[in-house]
């Protein structure tokens, strides 16, 4: 129990600093002139370096153990943060979002494979709907820090970075004891599949579309006419709406048949992402339910696929295991965000749901 509470709170601190980064660097990149598919490119770099995270982590966490990897990679990407607000310029920006992928993907590769090493199959769908919701409630927190904060000077940026340094605290200080070193010598992606061709592919789907959500939403909602802090509103309703059903389909998830319970999330999401993109721009009320319905659905879909991965693995599997769906969860952000953002501008806002 100490362990999960140290774990889920390391992770709410990381994640509330990594939940700014896509909205803000946006913003802030639309602020700059930026061209929707130059963000959309920041995006694809970005999970280039998460994919590159998710190979390199188990050999590092089998070298030095999670603590020391957690602890290096959160003061790498604090100090990434705060480069984009000192040195603003697009190209150095691809750089640095590519060091910030490495730095997340290695990071949640610590966290996730530790608490696949805490849970049990019988309760791991409510321990990483757990997760999922410390994930939720803290990235649509981020979403109404923007704000106040304001994406156009160094304050935001120097609040991200500290939170990113802050989330080393807890698993520094905790009396909780590590997982024992694996054995990730022979880790190879084809291993993933193995375990479970499912979660292979889903979290390539996954990948395609929340990607695209994280990154081109803020521009799908600057082009139909809100304001900073509709824009705030928008995405923490599609991030945050993954809070009505988090837990109910971690229940399910332990109950049934874990592939049944993705494939209703899956046609939700679905059904939801369509429906927003028919929705009149003129009415932003129904364009937050409208996100909120998309939200409730697709964001649980990543803790859904893991659980039923991990159903199948050895717990010496457990870091090889999260760092290779991370890395097919990279393969399809990489692609996600750049072919949504050349929709957006080839055939408008509503392009960015027909897509997802």
């Amino acid at each position: 129990m100490t362990s999960l509470i140290t774990l889920l709170l390391a992770a709410g601190i990381l994640l509330l600093g990594n939940g700014m980064q896509t909205t803000l660097i946006t913003v802030r990149a639309n602020m700059e002139g930026m061209s929707p598919t130059f963000i959309g490119a920041m995006g694809t770099v970005y999970f280039a370096g998460y994919m590159l995270g998710a190979l390199m982590a188990p050999g590092l966490i089998g070298r030095v153990g999670h603590i020391r990897v957690f602890a290096a990679l959160a003061a790498i990407t604090s100090c990434a943060a705060l480069l984009l607000v000192l040195y603003v310029n697009p190209y150095a920006w691809l750089a640095i979002r590519l060091v910030m992928g490495f730095g997340a993907s290695a990071l949640f590769t610590v966290i996730e494979s530790w608490l696949n090493g805490v849970s049990t199959n019988a309760n791991r769908g409510k321990v990483m709907s757990a997760y999922g919701m410390v994930d939720i409630a803290t990235t649509t927190a981020a979403q109404f820090m923007l704000p106040p904060l304001g994406p156009g000077g160094f304050t935001s940026f120097a609040v991200m970075a500290m939170l990113m340094a802050l989330s080393l605290v807890p698993i520094a200080l905790s009396p909780a004891t590590q997982p024992a070193p694996e054995d990730t010598s022979s880790f190879n992606i084809g291993k993933v599949w193995r375990i479970s061709p499912l979660a292979f592919v889903a979290c390539i789907g996954i990948g395609l579309t929340n990607s695209a959500f994280r990154t081109i939403g803020p521009l799908y909602a600057s082009a139909i006419g809100l304001d900073l802090n509709q824009l705030a509103l928008f995405m923490g309703a599609g991030i945050g709406g993954g809070a009505a059903l988090q837990i109910p389909f971690g229940w399910l998830s332990d109950h049934f048949d874990r592939r049944k319970v993705l494939m209703v999330a899956t046609l939700g999401a679905s059904v939801a992402s369509l429906a927003v993109s028919l929705l009149p721009s003129d009415s932003p009320n129904l364009v937050y339910g409208g996100i909120f319905l998309f939200g409730a659905f697709s964001v649980p879909l990543y803790s859904l696929a893991a659980a039923h991965a991990a159903d199948f693995a050895k717990p010496s599997q457990y870091a090889a295991l999260a760092a290779g769906l991370l890395f097919t969860y990279a393969v399809g952000s990489m692609i996600g965000p750049l072919v949504a953002a050349t929709a957006v501008e080839a055939f408008g806002p509503p392009a960015l749901f027909r897509y997802i």
